[in-house]
């Protein structure tokens, strides 16, 4: 069953207004606007319906606390940053039935009484925010955005907001202070966003993917919703496959699929012979061929020692080196870490330097005990989500692959070739 693609996959569909309607777009924002918002969220609840930027809070429980908040004005923010490498789902829906995130908005700003939305959206989404804009216009003149909306006392506008490229922008408070024009740094928390987010309002902070399931659930109801798919984690999922894998795309399917069935019926199988996974992007851990029956729902793949996140699931093969692996991922934290907290700041320098010596065959192996040291002080001590994911891949590699580590210390050898130290590169 299609929610979020429903359209998107229809032949001929183009993702304007007219396109939408036709397909019973808006018919939800005309059904809210005669419910009270206790309804919505208790429709929201029945579904069961959680986050799918990563953080898979409740979302009927996000927009109550919200509404329940006594802090005026009140604000709705989409996050479409989508900055996870391997992650390409939410451009999807920006670029292909944006009036679907339009109308989750909308709901969302009626249900908690806000007059204001935002689209954080990632600056390289040129054309994205392009089709984004136009859409915009399209419900402001039929009336689905603006001053009493459909002939209510509601009215609703939505801005759009590009990024500049943080990938720290992902956690919703460092989105937050980059929307209010400072530095994207993350706060401290509580006091959560539901009661002191934008200008230090309350503020519903959701993802694009997440919007895009509202119009379904108050079309056909919570309970519906709730009996696709997984009973814990109901409704579909986007998931983006990536890397060694012969059909890479966003394949959108009920969360009770497991590991093994998404790389072999969907994604086609693995280019060459399966070493691992990263179900969740390079903030997620290693998984390896032991745990393709792993159900690819957030508590399973927690369970399994990993996370799901945003559903970036990057596939790797035996040709590659996982000390190369840990080194590229070591070098994008470092590169993206705000510099705020001490922790990340230091230890992502830190990881690059060691992972670098490895790879150039002068590494230490007191160094690999360092690193542990480094991964649990970092997740017990940064400030945000980016520190204490920093170094999941480089922690996952040693425990999974200790091998390939070993030889590029005691060998000076990278028997695959790729960190070339024993070719003479310097990498």
């Amino acid at each position: 069953m299609k929610v979020i693609f429903k359209n998107i996959e229809k032949e001929g569909y183009t993702g304007n207004i007219e396109d939408y309607v036709a397909a019973e777009g808006y018919q939800s924002l005309k059904k809210v606007v005669t419910m009270g918002p206790e309804e919505i969220i208790s429709e929201l609840k029945t579904s069961k319906l959680v986050g799918r930027g990563g953080a898979a809070f409740p979302t009927g429980l996000k927009w109550e606390f919200t509404k329940k908040s006594q802090g005026s004005p009140k604000y709705v923010v989409c996050n479409a940053d989508e900055g996870e490498p391997g992650t390409f789902k939410d451009r999807q829906i920006l670029e292909k039935d944006p009036h679907l995130l339009l109308e989750g908005m909308i709901i969302c700003g009626f249900t908690i009484k806000a007059e204001t939305g935002f689209i954080y959206i990632r600056g390289e989404y040129k054309h994205a925010y392009e089709v984004l804009e136009k859409a915009i216009k399209q419900a402001e003149e039929k009336n689905f955005l603006g001053n009493n909306i459909l002939g209510s006392d509601f009215s609703f506008k939505i801005k759009l907001y590009r990024g500049a490229g943080a990938y720290v922008c992902g956690e919703e408070t460092a989105l937050l202070d980059s929307l209010e024009g400072k530095k994207g740094q993350s706060r401290v928390k509580p006091p959560f966003p539901t009661f002191v987010g934008l200008n230090n309002s309350p503020t519903v902070l959701n993802n694009v993917e997440t919007f895009a399931n509202i119009s379904e659930i108050i079309s056909k109801g919570g309970k519906s919703f709730s009996q696709i798919g997984s009973a814990d984690y109901p409704g579909t999922k986007l998931y983006c496959l990536s890397g060694d894998i012969n059909k890479p795309g966003v394949y959108e399917l009920p969360m009770n699929i497991t590991l093994g069935e998404l790389i072999e019926n969907y994604g086609g199988g693995v280019k060459g012979k399966l070493k691992a996974v990263l179900p969740g992007g390079v903030s997620s851990s290693l998984l390896t061929d032991k745990d393709l029956d792993v159900t690819m729902d957030y508590s399973s793949v927690q369970k399994a020692g990993s996370m799901l996140g945003s559903g970036a699931v990057i596939v790797i093969n035996q040709e590659r080196c996982m000390v190369d692996i840990a080194k590229r991922c070591s070098e994008f934290f470092d590169y993206e870490s705000c510099g705020k907290c001490t922790p990340c700041r230091e230890g992502t320098k830190r990881t690059q330097e060691i992972l670098n010596n490895f790879a150039n065959g002068k590494g230490e192996l007191s160094s690999l005990e360092l690193l542990k040291e480094l991964q649990e002080v970092m997740y017990d001590t940064s400030r945000c989500g980016l520190g204490q994911a920093a170094l999941n891949v480089v922690r996952s590699a040693q425990e999974k692959f200790p091998d390939e580590f070993e030889e590029h210390i005691t060998q000076q050898k990278c028997k695959l070739n790729v960190c070339l130290m024993n070719k003479g590169g310097n990498v």
